[in-house]
């Protein structure tokens, strides 16, 4: 049933996969997620934000980065194989509201990719959107035509200054909130350290700040609690509570300690992974 019907390379362990899935591309709206099972026996449930979907053609898109053995097996996958489970629309779709002022959307790393539906969404409802593309070098770079199609400007920012401007994600965040015009709303997705700074940074201007969570899941529906994280002091779920939250209140370096509970298991699995497949380090 869910057929790969497109995949390609977008930058070094990151890949793009168009899934026929009629049913999830008909119910998914921005920010909402699937989890995907790679095989059957006792698989990881690995959650994937739904990068684009067309509801008339029955796919969805999938970006995702090889770093553990889940999704180094996913990246081997090729068109015309299947994936044996998708489970989706999960989550809580963005909240898409009308501004008289600018929309600041920040994406980090393959963080871009979701990103992508949710600049739709606000342009479908005539919000000017400013989008900020950030990454190591200008080979990790994803989505820049891609948005450049669709924002109404986009912002390049490197590590190292190979493309766009030399600088983190914070430095044209700050750059906006001084502004004249400053963002009606920032919404950050992108690895947890580089959220938790455009947070600091938009708490300091009184500057609503939503991002999107992509913490430890397993089943997706709130039932085993891996993906628990405090936001105002309260226990949050980030599969049925969010995924989007709002930035100013999550307890970041709770969850960044929590998103590192797993990580010997995962480079062990990771290893056996690739000698098994055959794979040179």
């Amino acid at each position: 049933m869910f057929k790969i019907i497109e995949k390609k390379q977008l930058s070094a362990g990151v890949f793009y996969m168009k899934v026929t899935a009629p049913e999830i591309a008909r119910n998914r709206k921005a920010g909402q997620f699937v989890i995907v099972q790679v095989d059957l026996d006792f698989g990881e449930r690995i959650p994937l934000t739904i990068a684009d979907a067309n509801a008339e053609e029955g796919w969805i898109a999938l970006v995702f980065q090889a770093v553990g053995a889940s999704t180094l097996k996913l990246s081997l996958k090729e068109a015309g194989e299947e994936l044996p489970a998708v489970l989706g629309p999960l989550g809580n779709p963005s909240k898409i509201e009308k501004y008289d002022r600018p929309v600041l959307v920040v994406g980090g790393g393959f963080g871009v990719a979701p990103c992508y539906p949710i600049v739709q969404a606000h342009k479908a409802i005539g919000n000017k959107v400013i989008m900020v593309i950030c990454a190591r070098n200008k080979d990790l770079l994803i989505y820049v035509d891609e948005m450049k199609a669709l924002a109404d400007e986009v912002i390049i920012m490197t590590d190292d200054g190979s493309a766009g401007r030399q600088g983190v994600s914070t430095v044209p965040v700050k750059e906006m909130c001084e502004s004249q015009c400053p963002p009606a709303e920032v919404i950050a997705i992108g690895p947890p350290i580089m959220m938790k700074f455009c947070a600091l940074t938009t708490k300091e201007y009184g500057v609503k700040t939503t991002v999107s969570l992509n913490t430890i899941m397993i089943d997706g529906t709130g039932m085993c609690g891996g993906c628990r994280v405090s936001v105002g002091g309260e226990t949050k779920f980030v599969c049925v509570d969010g995924p989007e939250f709002d930035a100013h209140i999550v307890d970041w370096d709770n969850m960044m300690m929590r998103m590192k509970s797993f990580k010997p298991r995962e480079q062990e699995d990771f290893h056996k992974c690739k000698i098994g497949l055959g794979i040179e380090k």
